[in-house]
């Protein structure tokens, strides 16, 4: 493998999406997390933005948190069944029916990944790793081939390799803040990035990258030019329009292959 493309976007749009599409292809939709939108809302959103953007979507907060979740307060339609049964990619009748509702939304937007992050309440277990794989193995039946299906743990499991192992063999795309922790490699040949700000906790959205910073980016992902063929870099911060834009004209002076 050799690195040929690296595109650069944002987690949603921080600024209003006319003047969002005159800088980046790439966008990370976010509200699809809180909400999923219906068939005919995902079909206006889609129409809304430039045919050649390249979109990846956050999956459903119901398939990886719980009802006892902070999160489930914003949501305007409650899933259907039982509601214990859903979140931390439980294979259930209940998670993979969302699933499945998910899967058709990202199809409809044209989506190119779907992207599932668990809470730091989602901790490593031997049971957690049989039913991420059970789940999983599930869903790859059911999602075409050239959607990526990646998924961004967030709390322990970065410290259990072995257990993360498992679930990427199956085809997934571990998904790390890079500047924190090195994601693994995959079949794929895919690196996806979220960039959450960097400081003592998990997240610092109101971060400002240094040039610093920016550089010591450039430099894991080209480390990895081997082994990847393409690279998704996400940023997720107050400030992430600008650091986006200021990420790739530094990237422009030292990568050769093609930048979005």
């Amino acid at each position: 493998m050799s690195l040929k493309r690296i595109i650069v976007g944002c987690c949603g749009f921080p600024v209003a999406r006319s003047r969002y599409f005159s800088e980046f292809k790439l966008v990370e939709l976010q509200n699809t997390f809180y909400n999923l939108p219906t068939e005919e809302e995902a079909t206006r959103l889609r129409n809304s933005i430039p045919p050649n953007a390249i979109i990846t979507m956050k999956a459903w907060q119901v398939l990886t948190h719980p009802p006892s979740s902070p999160t489930w307060r914003k949501m305007k339609r409650k899933p259907n069944g039982n509601l214990e049964n859903y979140g931390f990619l439980r294979p259930t009748k209940e998670n993979l029916e969302a699933w499945s509702e998910t899967l058709r939304i990202a199809q409809i937007l044209n989506a190119r990944a779907i992207i599932l992050q668990t809470p730091p309440s989602f901790r490593f277990s031997e049971e957690a790793t049989k039913n991420v794989v059970e789940f999983f193995t599930a869903v790859l039946s059911t999602t075409p081939k050239d959607l990526l299906i990646c998924w961004e743990p967030r709390g322990d499991w970065n410290t259990h390799p072995e257990a993360l192992q498992k679930v990427l063999e199956l085809g997934i795309i571990h998904v790390t803040d890079i500047l924190k922790a090195d994601p693994l490699p995959n079949s794929k040949g895919v690196l996806y990035t979220r960039l959450h700000g960097l400081g003592n906790k998990e997240v610092n959205y109101k971060y400002k990258y240094t040039d610093n910073d920016l550089s010591i980016l450039i430099r894991k992902i080209l480390d990895r030019k081997e082994e990847i063929l393409e690279a998704y870099v996400l940023f997720n911060n107050v400030h992430m329009f600008e650091d986006a834009k200021r990420f790739r004209e530094r990237l422009r002076a030292v990568f050769h292959g093609e930048i979005i």
